[in-house]
């Protein structure tokens, strides 16, 4: 089994809040996680099997009156025992009375809301994490918040690194033999999920267009979102593109990135760009293999791009103080594919090339971000195919991809 990095967070949150929710896509290993902490006085309850399900709906009251304390699995498929579950740990207000797991947004379930304010922890868990797939520990978020250049533990470069990204991070898929059978797991994964666990989420006049979207979503990857054209490429309106791509984003298949700007209001006013979460995926939606980036390697910057989002997603969901990702464009095209913001405002700017080699040039993002953001500005990276670290000027500095790993 895999060591999670965010076991202890979860750990600590059951000693001090009522109700702890662990989260992420389905597969990415929530149950696993969930069960350790399951035993006598925690006993495990899935949502997934039917006579379970079927007693949580038809009596939700009476479902958790029976209960001191429960390990809840799949909690999206019963929306209904929020409200008894706010009314027990209201009455008894011991800490880790509940630990759920859910593969969609809770706050996107109709009739949810924020029932558990003020009761509930979320903790984000996404397929695996390349340090947790090599058993080891990552250090890149705490030296880099710190001004510090981030050191690599082992290089992967080349082909190595290209099979990591075509891999993703799913357990099961990775437990299969080949390339082909990987992907054709995650391709069912998908079929299954946004056919399946959207009907949780919201009435769908049109699901069967959901897969096509989730391939477009895929080609789309890295950029910013046109619900116009995905809207058309279906026959659907651009409204229409737009729900059923916030359907996606609520099961964890799909992120939307935020601009990083330093005035609210124009974060607000300004587009997302669309990214998946997890590279594995995107890479069977677009039928990408090794032997076709071998060819021809110029889809594999989208595909590295994807693959570094959501290593750095992982390492944000284990880090103690909160982060935003964002990516940033300036009005005269200059652009850095993600930005770390911390509470305070401090900004970390990664940009991803999936070449060797890195120029001056591919600072340029870089150092306007770094002129946007001034003393809030604490380090700028370019991650490459590469196993060399090399500065370039103040707070600046190419490193290896493997720094993530």
């Amino acid at each position: 089994m895999y060591y999670r990095l965010v076991a202890d967070k979860v750990r600590t949150a059951l000693t001090d809040t009522r109700v702890v929710l662990i989260a992420g896509p389905r597969q990415s290993g929530k149950t696993t996680l969930a069960q350790t902490f399951a035993g006598s006085q925690r006993p495990y309850l899935s949502l997934d099997d039917s006579t379970t399900l079927d007693a949580a709906r038809g009596d939700p009251a009476g479902f958790v009156r029976g209960l001191d304390g429960a390990v809840i699995d799949e909690i999206q498929r019963a929306p209904q025992l929020l409200l008894p579950i706010k009314r027990s740990v209201d009455a008894d207000r011991r800490p880790g009375r509940f630990l759920l797991t859910g593969s969609a947004n809770l706050h996107a379930l109709p009739g949810v809301g924020d029932s558990l304010a003020g009761r509930l922890e979320t903790i984000d868990l996404l397929p695996l994490a390349q340090c947790e797939i090599r058993d080891h520990r990552n250090t890149f978020l705490a030296r880099a918040l710190q001004g510090k250049v981030p050191t690599v533990r082992t290089a992967v470069i080349g082909a190595e690194l290209v099979d990591a990204v075509l891999n993703g991070g799913y357990p099961e898929a990775l437990t299969r033999p080949s390339a082909a059978r990987r992907q054709k797991w995650l391709l069912d994964l998908a079929r299954a999920i946004v056919l399946r666990d959207v009907r949780d989420l919201a009435p769908v006049d049109h699901a069967r267009q959901l897969p096509k979207l989730l391939r477009l979503l895929a080609a789309h990857s890295g950029q910013i979102t046109n619900y116009s054209a995905l809207g058309a490429a279906m026959g659907l309106s651009h409204l229409t593109a737009r729900k059923y791509t916030d359907l996606l984003t609520q099961l964890f298949l799909v992120r939307l990135v935020p601009p990083w700007h330093s005035n609210e209001i124009s974060r607000i006013t300004k587009s997302p760009k669309v990214h998946f979460l997890d590279s594995g995926l995107m890479a069977a939606l677009r039928h990408l293999s090794a032997a076709r980036i071998k060819s021809d390697r110029s889809p594999f910057g989208a595909a590295l791009e994807t693959f570094v989002l959501s290593e750095l997603l992982k390492l944000v969901a284990a880090h103690d103080e909160p982060l935003e990702a964002f990516h940033f464009r300036d009005r005269y095209g200059a652009e850095v594919d993600f930005v770390l913001e911390d509470a305070r405002a401090n900004a970390i700017g990664i940009e991803v090339k999936a070449a060797a080699t890195v120029t001056g040039k591919d600072f340029n993002g870089l150092r306007k971000l770094q002129q946007a953001a001034g003393k809030r500005f604490i380090a700028g990276f370019v991650l490459h195919d590469s196993d060399l670290t090399v500065p370039f000027g103040d707070s600046l500095t190419a490193l290896p991809v493997s720094t993530l790993l």
